[in-house]
């Protein structure tokens, strides 16, 4: 009896079909804005403006600053208006963002165009819609397929962006990911709306200064900021360390690509675990353990074997946890405010990348890569001292959020 109670909970159908549809749906928008990353900073040079690197800089992170202020009001928008109709909504607004900043005769007009392709953001209903869709028991599981998704997005770009960008150029870039949003609209439409989702009894509907008092949901918000942070760093000092070691640009992909796909590997029987044990809070605290590290093996060796190891057991780290931060909160969430939530936790994770680039660049400049991987574990540090006063929340198939009284 024991063995049956302890089986593994398997996604129905329905499940695996919006779990699929919708990771493809954050792969096509994800693969959209990756492409731009490994040659904006080259093509743009050919605008008017183009050359000035405080325009550069704005025309790179600006889409993070939009997509930070935009993430909490589409997230309430999909929680009053339904899922679907905001997350297309948001899609043709970065399809808009695309357009535009193809057409752009300047640097000025490109970082308009870049500005509205971060204001279509649609992550946080996203994530919402996906949990409304599956059960507690699976929703990790359904995470890590949208994890998924965005790591193979990112090994992609690598490989077609040099590609397009060769054969037509930036403007042609930019028309691939308006063509990717409309894709991703198309297949966003498909997937069937889930029930009028019902709060459990006693459980209130929040504002954003409501749960924004709440603990739990604090202490996770501050985990995807600080992963993020960390996260796009590495990415300012990874592709450094390896064009130093002797790797061109265009070839990295074919580093990260069969790391990525190991370190999927590694990562799902851990997380099947934490799901099937309900030994979530624990897998979380390994899950920043794994990223420490990681970040010791980057400052401790210079073998190239043991330097691809590192890159291995950092992705290993950053994909568990980027599977368990959506399906913990939208768990800890109040239902009915689930959107609103995950619009304030894809505003830390876009305030993240902003400032972890910033922080990766600077640091590159003062101290070497050697001063990012210090200040990274650092960060983990903090945060896993944050983490620890995570409570579990099981394997159970409902629960009710904490009430702003449980504060501290």
């Amino acid at each position: 009896m024991s063995d049956r109670t302890e089986a593994p909970i398997t996604m129905s159908t329905d499940e695996r079909r919006a779990s699929f549809s919708l990771a493809s749906v954050i792969g096509l928008r994800m693969l959209g804005l990756f492409l731009m990353l490994p040659v904006m900073a080259v093509g743009a040079r050919d605008l008017p403006g183009g050359d000035n690197p405080a325009w550069m800089g704005l025309a790179l992170g600006i889409y993070g600053l939009t997509q930070a202020a935009f993430q909490i009001p589409f997230g309430m928008a999909s929680d009053r208006l339904g899922r679907k109709k905001v997350i297309v909504f948001g899609l043709l607004v970065f399809a808009a963002g695309s357009l535009l900043s193809a057409a752009a005769p300047n640097i000025e007009v490109l970082v308009l165009g870049r500005a509205l392709q971060g204001a279509g953001a649609v992550s946080a209903a996203v994530s919402a819609f996906l949990a409304d869709l599956t059960r507690d028991e699976v929703r990790a599981r359904a995470m890590a397929m949208v994890g998924a998704s965005i790591g193979l997005s990112f090994a992609l770009s690598l490989v077609i962006a040099p590609l397009v960008f060769g054969r037509f150029g930036l403007s042609g870039l930019f028309l691939l990911t308006a063509a990717l949003a409309f894709s991703a609209c198309a297949v966003v439409w498909r997937v069937p709306s889930p029930a009028k989702v019902q709060a459990l009894p006693g459980e209130p509907s929040m504002r954003v200064a409501q749960l924004l008092q709440l603990d739990q949901l604090n202490r996770l918000h501050l985990g995807i900021f600080a992963m993020m942070v960390v996260q796009t760093a590495m990415f300012v000092a990874i592709p450094l360390s390896l064009d130093a070691k002797g790797i061109p640009l265009a070839d990295h992909w074919m580093v990260y690509l069969p790391l990525l796909l190991l370190s999927f590997a590694a990562m799902i029987p851990i997380l099947f675990w934490a799901e099937r044990r309900g030994k979530f809070r624990v897998t979380f605290l390994i899950g920043i353990g794994i990223l420490m590290a990681a970040m010791a093996l980057f400052l401790g060796v210079d073998d190239f074997r043991l330097w691809l190891l590192a890159i291995w057991v950092f992705m290993v780290g950053f994909n568990l946890l980027e599977a368990l931060l959506p399906s913990w909160v939208s768990r800890v969430a109040p239902r009915q405010s689930r959107g609103m939530a995950l619009g304030i936790y894809t505003t830390a994770q876009s305030l993240g990348l902003f400032v972890g680039g910033t922080l990766g660049g600077l640091l590159a400049g003062w101290y070497g890569l050697s001063g990012i991987f210090v200040a990274c574990l650092g960060i983990l540090l903090f945060w896993l001292l944050v983490a620890i006063g995570l409570r579990e929340i099981g394997s159970r198939r409902t629960m009710v959020a904490e009430r702003p009284s449980s504060v501290g």
